[in-house]
């Protein structure tokens, strides 16, 4: 199989795009987290010819199209992430999230059709496993008590892609620390930036 990588500047840094032949998207990475992708590369695809190439015209276009505000752009894009089935499963209930929503762990597994709640951590394993970043919104899962909780790419780029789609608040410049959790040796009027 022969996978073509190619790379493209946006807001949160270069992406590396690897698509097949057919224009399918197989994963889509920071460049400064390359190496995760890579080694999914080798876990999934292990007689594979990789080739630097232009990225393909439909993926550029969809990409800088979103990162311009288009919201919905990336919809129309094909992916082909390989995974077993219930991670394809839950990557694929990852790309019904309406831009500018977020769901949790527990709604996406209700979703898939279990009902049990421990069911919600296999949906998370599954989300941080997702190896095409923003085309599968795993950014859009936060945990059910609103914290962002982890993303594989970098919880600042998490936060900037729930604020880029008017999902998540941004985050003041300036907190006051609440009594009940300061430290020893702290004024609990102390602002931090």
């Amino acid at each position: 199989m022969k996978l073509l990588l190619s790379k493209l500047g946006s807001s949160l840094g270069e992406l590396m795009v690897v698509s097949d032949e057919t224009g399918s998207i197989r994963a889509l990475d920071f460049v400064d987290h390359q190496a995760r992708c890579h080694r999914y590369l080798r876990a999934h695809f292990q007689d594979f010819e990789s080739v630097n190439a232009t990225m393909p015209p439909a993926i550029a276009e969809a990409l800088n199209a979103y990162f311009d505000g288009d919201l919905s752009a990336l919809n129309k894009l094909a992916i082909a992430p390989a995974g077993t089935e219930f991670q394809r499963s839950v990557w694929a209930q990852l790309r019904l999230i309406p831009p500018g929503e977020t769901t949790y762990y527990g709604e996406i597994a209700r979703q898939l059709g279990f009902s049990d709640p421990r069911k919600a951590i296999d949906v998370g394993v599954a989300n941080g496993t997702n190896p095409i970043a923003i085309v599968v919104p795993c950014h859009r899962v936060i945990a059910k008590n609103g914290d962002l909780k982890g993303y594989a790419w970098g919880l600042h780029r998490k936060r900037w892609l729930l604020e880029h789609e008017g999902a998540q608040p941004a985050m003041p410049a300036k907190r006051s620390v609440n009594a009940s959790l300061s430290l020893p040796g702290f004024a609990t009027s102390q602002v931090f930036e």
